[in-house]
């Protein structure tokens, strides 16, 4: 198998902050599908017991360069495994922070990336569920706002986004895995 053809197992779950992306995934892999968690999430962790200077609510443009290093390490990781592989976020939603915060268009970002799969599944604002941490520290409207931009952003770059319906973590995985080939 090609690396074109194993990326193209590479799924996105994107969408809505506090939105389950991270439960779906976890259930995902009970299922025995390779998963890959945020790296958002993961350098913010790690920015929290350091020096902070990379954390989103400091400075967008260095955390979304870390995020887009850290997801392609991902991808890299990920082309060992053959099956589906479902990524809790990843280079496109970096690249979409980086125009975010510098302008700097997603594509030229992501043009010397492999594509993921054309279907990208999105999680929509579900403010029942939303919860701020020590993590996400920003509240439901700039969530939205993120969100927002993500719909566009995916359209744009050829992917179909799918939003998810607002149902159990066991719906939304057969929902996600019924619409793969």
């Amino acid at each position: 198998m090609t690396i074109d053809n194993i990326s193209s197992r590479h799924v996105i779950l994107s969408g809505c902050s506090g939105g389950g992306k991270s439960t779906l995934l976890t259930d995902l892999a009970g299922r025995g599908f390779g998963t890959v968690s945020e790296p958002g999430r993961r350098i913010v962790a790690e920015e929290l017991r350091g020096d902070g200077k990379a954390l989103p609510w400091v400075n967008l443009g260095a955390f979304a360069t870390r995020a887009i290093e850290v997801a392609a390490q991902d991808r890299n990781i990920a082309q060992e495994q053959g099956n589906w592989t479902f990524f809790d976020r990843g280079l496109v939603d970096a690249a979409v922070a980086l125009q975010h915060a510098t302008g700097r268009a997603a594509s030229v970002t992501l043009a010397s990336f492999p594509r993921y799969y054309r279907l990208v599944f999105l999680t929509p604002p579900w403010p029942e569920i939303y919860v701020r941490d020590r993590e996400r520290q920003h509240d439901m409207s700039e969530a939205v706002a993120e969100y927002e931009r993500l719909v566009i952003a995916y359209r744009e770059l050829d992917y179909e986004p799918i939003i998810l319906p607002k149902s159990s973590v066991a719906e939304r995985s057969l929902f996600v895995l019924s619409h793969l080939i």
